[in-house]
Order: C-alpha cells, then structure tokens, then sequence
C-alpha cells in the first residue's frame, strides 16, 4: 500500500511538472514575437506604397507588438516580376504585384483584366475580391490572399487628338499585355514600353501616348508631353493586383494573430481603391493644371469601340478552352464579372461615391 501510494505521488509530481512546463511553453509561444518581411515593387513615397505602411502600421498595433513587419518598397526585395515567386518560396511573406507581371500563372482570374467596361477602381476592385471568392480558382492554393485590387481602367494619354477610331490608326501606343491587345482590336498600334520610359518615349515621339490609368498622367508627368486625354475607360482593361502571403507562414501563425490579419485584409479591401481614386483625382487636376484637353466620345463612338474590342474576350475564350476549361464555365465567369459590375456600379452611385472615371453620375 505504501509502495502504491508513494509511486502515485511520484506519479502525480510528474504530472504536475509536464504541466508547468507545458503552460510555459504555450505562454512563451504566445508572447513571442512573429517578424514578417513584407515586399512591394512600389518606390516607398508612392501612394500606393505609403497605404502598405499604414496596414503594417495597423498590425503591428493591433497584435500589441506581437508581429513586427520589416517592409521592402521599391523592389528592393523582390521586384514586380518576382513577386509571385518570392512569397511562395518564402523570400518575403506578404508581397505586393500585380497578375500581369506573371502573365498565365493567373489565367482564370485574368478574365478581369479584359476590357469588359468597368466605370471605377471602385467598381473592379470590389469585383475582383467577389470574383476570388465565387470561384476560389485553384491558381491562388499556393499563396494565402490577403486582398485583391485594380487599377483605375485606362484611359488614352496621347499628343494627338483621338476623337474616333480613325484617328487612333496608325498610332504607337504604349500599352503593354492585355491593354496592348485592347489598342491592335482599335487599330492602333501597342508597344510593350516600360511605364518608367514611357515619358521620354512620347516626348521623342517613339509612342504617340500611354493607354494608362488616370493617376499615371501626375505619378510619370506625362501631362507634360500629351496634351490630350481621351475618357476610353469603357474599353480601357484593368490589371488585378494582389496582396498576398505565404501559405506556410499564414498557417503557421497563432489563431488570434490570423484574426487580426484577416480583418485588416477585409477593411483594405475598402482603402485601397479609395486610396488608389485619390490619387485618381491628383493625375486628373495635374492634366487640367497643364492644360490638357479631355475628350468625352459620344455614346454612338463608344458602342464602335466597344464592339472592336469584343474579339479580344473571344480570344480569352479561346485560350481558355484551349487550356482545358469548358466554353460555358469561363462564359460564366464572364457573366458573373459583368453582373457584379453592375452591382457595384449601382452601389457606388448609392453611395455618392466619385471617381475619376465611370458614368456622369459617378463623375459629376
């Protein structure tokens, strides 16, 4: 009796023991500090750059320290074309990039980046994220996505006036991936440019102008080399960008701390194309500033441009098909793109919401 008795008091001590130890570790796993490197092509006094300050800046408050984030802007950890690469190989964690840099690693999601008329960041920004979130395409598994966004749709920056479709014939137009593909159904003509050439490129007259968003007219001054800017945001494509994290390192982290992540993510969902709209309205007033003419198409001149840039969704079609997908399944995307864009078109009117592009009651 007294032998059992002492080997359960023997028992019960280690017992105790495991369990101290145990309680540390859980305390020390909960108090230690997680550092994320986080990585953005955009030079650091860009918008665009300074609002992934802001999130960094959230998380770190709202874990109360318990997540440090060391940010790379300017490429200087992974460039534009390595960002989709690098978060997965876990050279950063969160990275910033957009699909187009991979083009066809992102094939499904693509199908956003056609010219399918969407007014507003606003409104492809929101269609994005509800697109991800439909279809969950298997091309993101890799990644954890924090958020999707675009760019305003593009809008032609050029040194002639285009008023028609004839005019835009024979024009060089700086326009690379699915928006140069835009400019040849036109009948201009694209050329891959790099956005950081493309100023001296139009003031030497190698490109006639830049299909680009509003805010590219103050962030690359091309207002003082283009003095004409016509309003094509009906044809004018998009590109989807990403935030995204490495899958491994997301998973790995303390359920409290993917909280936090997870709401940031939803509420920057909302800021960026806010954000992005802004600075919108800056590549706008800068245009006016050096006094550029902005020329609105008719409705009759759009349904021409928009009927000539049709074959550029049939060769998606085509392609995608061609990759294995049926015909009817990317249609549906297609339809599901559209119908969301009516939505939050509708959306943003009810929310009085203006932006540099879109309808005149988005406008005006």
């Amino acid at each position: 009796m007294k032998r059992s008795n002492l080997f359960r008091g023997l028992g019960l001590c280690c017992l105790v023991f495991l369990c101290t130890i145990a309680f540390n570790q859980v305390g020390q796993a909960a108090d230690e500090v997680v550092t994320l490197k986080f990585a953005n092509y955009y030079p650091q006094p860009a918008p665009q750059s300074k609002i992934c300050e802001e999130f960094i800046a959230e998380l770190e408050s709202r874990t109360q320290g318990r997540v440090k984030v060391n940010y790379f802007p300017g490429g200087a950890l992974l460039k534009g074309p390595a960002m989709l690469n690098g978060i997965e190989s876990g050279i950063a964690d969160i990275g910033l990039a957009h699909i187009q840099y991979t083009a066809g690693r992102m094939a499904v999601s693509e199908v956003n980046d056609l010219p399918l008329g969407f007014p507003s960041v606003y409104v492809s920004s929101q269609v994005v994220n509800d697109f991800y979130y439909k279809f969950r395409p298997q091309e993101w598994e890799k990644v954890q996505p924090l958020w999707l966004f675009t760019n305003s749709p593009s809008v032609l920056v050029t040194t002639k006036p285009v008023r028609s479709l004839e005019d835009l014939k024979g024009m060089t137009i700086r326009a690379p991936g699915p928006i140069g593909e835009v400019i040849q159904a036109l009948g201009g003509t694209p050329a891959p440019t790099p956005i950081v050439e493309t100023y001296d490129a139009i003031s030497k007259g190698v490109v006639d102008g830049a299909f680009v968003s509003p805010e590219a007219v103050k962030t690359f001054r091309f207002a003082e080399v283009a003095k004409y800017i016509t309003m094509s945001w009906n044809v004018g494509s998009s590109y989807t960008f990403y935030v995204i994290m490495n899958k491994q390192k997301y998973d790995s982290l303390p359920a409290d701390v993917k909280q936090v992540i997870d709401k940031l993510s939803g509420e920057f969902k909302e800021r960026f194309p806010i954000a992005w709209n802004a600075v919108d309205f800056g590549g706008i007033g800068f245009a006016k500033e050096k006094n550029v003419e902005f020329i609105e198409l008719s409705q009759e001149e759009l349904d021409r441009w928009m009927t000539k840039a049709e074959p550029v969704i049939d060769g998606y079609v085509k392609r995608m098909v061609d990759k294995g997908f049926k015909e009817s399944e990317v249609k549906e995307w297609l339809a599901f793109s559209k119908e969301r864009s009516k939505y939050w078109s509708a959306k943003q009117v009810a929310l009085g919401l203006k932006t540099a592009t879109g309808t005149a009651e988005m406008t005006k």
